[in-house]
């Protein structure tokens, strides 16, 4: 992969350097084309790219997703992406996501507690953090028109036959990590998917010509 002009924290980099495209599947590559595309001719026309991924509680594969693209653009120096997430209802960002996050380098740090917490989220010092918290896709925070809806569970993406505002509408869905909970293979489960997500969205990208 092209080396990062962005000063992407270290423990991260060493992430990224483990990632294996090489072994994403002809049929996930074609599953993955229509975010390469859509991403393409937004670049290519020099417009804004928004990016809103969306699964059932907000508090999983979503973020992730959000986290792991938004430093994908910066690693790649796409200044003009910008990631949101949502659901079909607010949860909270569940604390394993979070932790999985940090343990892959990023600092993720608490701004408020209760019910539903908000983090900052952030894989470089000089660029603004990923603001996590839960919320539903239509919520204010998030781009309400002009932005591709990636539906990144199988239930979000049954249970959504229209989005407003979405220009474009893709399923890219993985498995749940909540399968999990609660189990010795938690961690390890997050860090795995996790770690696909990663690498998928870095393929997706790497092949995003300027």
């Amino acid at each position: 992969m092209v080396p990062s002009k962005t000063q992407i924290f270290p423990a991260i980099e060493k992430e990224i350097l483990s990632f294996r495209p090489e072994n994403i599947t002809q049929d996930r590559r074609i599953t993955l084309q229509p975010l390469i595309d859509y991403i393409q001719v937004k670049i290519s026309n020099q417009e804004e790219v928004r990016l809103n991924f969306i699964c059932t509680h907000n508090s999983r594969r979503s973020h992730l997703s959000q986290v792991w693209a938004q430093t994908a653009a910066s690693y790649f120096n796409f200044s003009n992406v910008f990631c949101y997430s949502g659901g079909t209802e607010a949860t909270a960002l569940f604390p394993m996501a979070a932790k999985t996050l940090a343990n892959s380098g990023f600092k993720v740090t608490p701004l408020s507690e209760g019910n539903n917490p908000i983090y900052s989220i952030k894989y470089t010092d000089n660029e603004h953090p990923v603001i996590g918290f839960s919320k539903t896709y239509e919520d204010p925070f998030n781009p309400q028109a002009e932005f591709a809806a990636i539906l990144t569970c199988n239930q979000a993406d049954g249970g959504c036959p229209f989005i407003a505002g979405a220009e474009k509408r893709i399923a890219i869905t993985f498995e749940d990590p909540k399968a999990f909970d609660n189990t010795p293979q938690q961690a390890e489960k997050y860090h795995e998917r996790s770690m696909q997500i990663a690498t998928e969205l870095f393929y997706v990208f790497s092949q995003i010509k300027k």
